[in-house]
């Protein structure tokens, strides 16, 4: 079966897309299929920038068609922090304990009706040349929480309170996750240019 590098070394990430993605004609692998790739600095000003950046910095690197995506928290009474910053919030990348317990002081002073947030992700598909062929972007609103909550998902996933579902994304099955995500909304918009792609070639 064909495959789509998807540029992260998250496996966690990874192991979501292909189950957003498993109905169609690909399987996806992520870097550390290529051990000599060197890691693209997400030094961008927005999730767009650093989307795009890894997307064609990996594809010019692997010599394939490469989807990367950038996503995060926004808190609005948080000044949109931690926004970019949603991986390293508490200074050292994917160390979600002390992300999240940031989070908490940050949010201590604030009653529960003004912690509302909402989880972004910005996806980008670029060719094997480095040229960026599609950008999509996918929200999912909620409201941050002062205990943790279900073992599932990674990241603020146990803060992030879905008011819909009165759950948070940690408790929600992969199913329904899947269906209301930030990150299926924005993979979503990706499907007819990967399925036109991987069933023509």
């Amino acid at each position: 079966m064909k495959e789509l590098v998807i540029g992260t070394k998250n496996k966690s990430k990874l192991k979501e897309i292909n189950e957003i993605y498993t109905d169609l004609p690909f399987n996806c692998i992520d870097l550390a299929a290529f051990p000599n790739v060197s890691e693209v600095v997400e030094d961008g000003s927005s999730f767009a920038e650093n989307a795009a950046k890894k997307a064609s910095g990996y594809a010019l690197q692997v010599g394939k068609w490469v989807l990367a995506e950038d996503s995060g928290l926004v808190v609005p009474i948080l000044k949109g922090d931690p926004g970019i910053h949603s991986a390293r919030y508490a200074g050292e990348h994917g160390g979600d304990a002390a992300n999240n317990t940031k989070l908490l002081q940050e949010l201590s002073k604030y009653p529960a009706e003004n912690r509302d947030a909402y989880y972004i992700c910005v996806a980008c598909l670029s060719d094997s040349q480095g040229k960026v062929m599609a950008l999509t972007e996918g929200k999912c609103h909620g409201r941050i929480i002062s205990d943790y909550l279900g073992q599932g998902g990674f990241g603020y996933d146990p803060l992030f309170l879905v008011l819909e579902y009165h759950q948070t994304f940690g408790e929600l099955s992969s199913r329904v996750k899947h269906a209301i995500s930030h990150r299926s909304k924005a993979l979503a918009q990706l499907r007819p240019t990967l399925w036109q792609l991987f069933s023509n070639s």
